[in-house]
């Protein structure tokens, strides 16, 4: 096999393949042969058709065959004398693939480029120092409080933060329109689920009245039968609730799911849940600082095929998280340019570094992690089962860990600071609420 190897400008290479003729023919009269010992050919027992025969039915597919294999391997073994190792797949360009000639084809691909890394003890890292304190699990406890509000029925006109219930039958132009009749629909006055003209229209009514009032649906609705027209709806004040927030006692502990213990437990329960929320800010923000002072510190070209790849898982996540139906809704990979190649680069940084300094993931660690994402399931057994018996999953989940291990060596060298901070500081609780009494 001959091998010749051209750089092509930054980190594409050429790398060109010539396996002789006789090694060709050989693997295609060997294959041949394997063939015409089962093969079942009209006016021939299995078996018994001459190679000949044999030759012209199957000669070509068996060549093109031969052609692959010998091309997938050369360019493995190429690859391996050349000490070269690719950032992407190649791209094949034939230059003699006929039968009875030699196989030779340039494969063109990117390197993955030699990093060398900036020392990490230059690396400046502040991290936040921060507990939960009691007034803090008070005030979840509240927040807790908010969320479960009781109701209870009112004889005064609807206000805010009240709970109405509503019949309703809605015409448009004097006839029915689909979605236009409700019963038992209830509404939190002043919440901003409803359109304003509803919500202004039940605001100060009481239960047993009735209304009339006019709605103008937004042209750009996902109802389109509907969409930007007037209706008009007779609306029955059925019921009207004021809320209060749920006394802290035995049941409103096991709507939380601490069955025992009162009080005490549930708050345990809070700070143990507050303190894994606190942890993982603590660790994301350090973990973000030190992956923008990688990216900062260590300059070199990204392969362009491994930018591509990042974009596409972009534009998928994208895609999906917007519900797109087809590639003309994806956004253009312009905008995701700068974050592919940040991502590609860090991949390459940390991958490095795991080389280097041999780092192996901690399976105590994966175990741990496994744990904590299994445990928010009701069913966390079976979940972990799912996990344990899906090889993608696992490989994820140790991805992450492996990556976490590399933040931590690097804060081990790096220079690190201390800055006292609070719960809600970090993790902006209690920003933007609004006490609903």
């Amino acid at each position: 096999m001959q091998v010749s190897l051209t750089a092509t400008g930054g980190l594409e290479r050429r790398l060109e393949v010539a396996v002789p003729a006789t090694e060709v023919s050989t693997e295609v009269e060997q294959r041949l042969k394997n063939i015409s010992r089962t093969a079942r050919l009209k006016g021939f027992r299995p078996g018994k058709a001459p190679i000949t025969v044999v030759r012209k039915q199957f000669g070509e597919q068996v060549h093109a065959e031969v052609v692959s294999d010998l091309m997938r391997s050369s360019f493995a073994q190429a690859l391996s004398q050349e000490k070269l190792t690719p950032a992407g797949g190649p791209r094949i360009e034939p230059i003699t693939m006929a039968p009875g000639t030699e196989l030779k084809y340039a494969a063109i691909f990117e390197v993955v480029p030699e990093i060398n890394l900036k020392p990490f003890d230059s690396i400046p890292v502040e991290r936040p120092s921060a507990e939960v304190t009691e007034d803090d699990i008070t005030a979840m406890i509240e927040s807790m409080r908010r969320q479960r509000p009781v109701f209870a029925a009112v004889e005064r006109p609807a206000q805010d933060t009240d709970r109405v219930t509503i019949d309703f039958d809605g015409r448009i132009d004097g006839q029915p329109f689909d979605g236009g009749e409700g019963r038992d629909v209830t509404i939190m006055v002043g919440s901003h689920q409803a359109l304003p003209e509803l919500e202004n229209g039940i605001r100060g009514a009481s239960a047993g009245e009735n209304r009339t009032i006019s709605l103008s649906f937004p042209a750009d609705g996902p109802n389109k039968s509907i969409a930007g027209k007037t209706a008009e709806l007779q609306v029955t004040i059925k019921r009207v609730e004021q809320q209060s927030l749920p006394e802290v006692d035995e049941d409103f502990c096991r709507a939380y799911g601490v069955e025992e213990g009162g009080i005490e437990a549930l708050r345990i329960e809070v700070r143990k849940s507050m303190e894994r929320e606190l942890g993982d800010v603590i660790r994301n923000r350090v973990r973000g600082q030190v992956m923008d002072a990688l990216y900062r510190e260590n300059s070199f070209e990204v392969p362009r095929a491994m930018v591509d790849e990042q974009v596409q898982r972009l534009q998928v996540d994208a895609a999906r998280r917007s519900g797109a139906k087809d590639a003309s809704q994806v956004p253009a990979r312009e905008v995701f340019e700068d974050q592919a190649r940040r991502r590609a680069a860090l991949g390459l940084l940390m991958g490095r570094i795991v080389q280097s300094e041999g780092i192996k993931v901690d399976r105590e660690r994966v175990q741990t992690r496994l744990n904590d994402l299994v445990a928010s399931y009701p069913n966390p057994d079976e979940v972990r089962r799912a996990y344990v018996q899906n090889a993608d999953a696992m490989r994820q989940v140790e991805s992450a860990v492996l990556e976490d291990q590399v933040v931590d060596w690097i804060v081990e060298r790096a220079r690190v600071t201390d800055k006292p901070m609070t719960f809600k500081d970090l993790t902006g609780f209690g920003q933007n609420i609004e006490l609903q009494q």
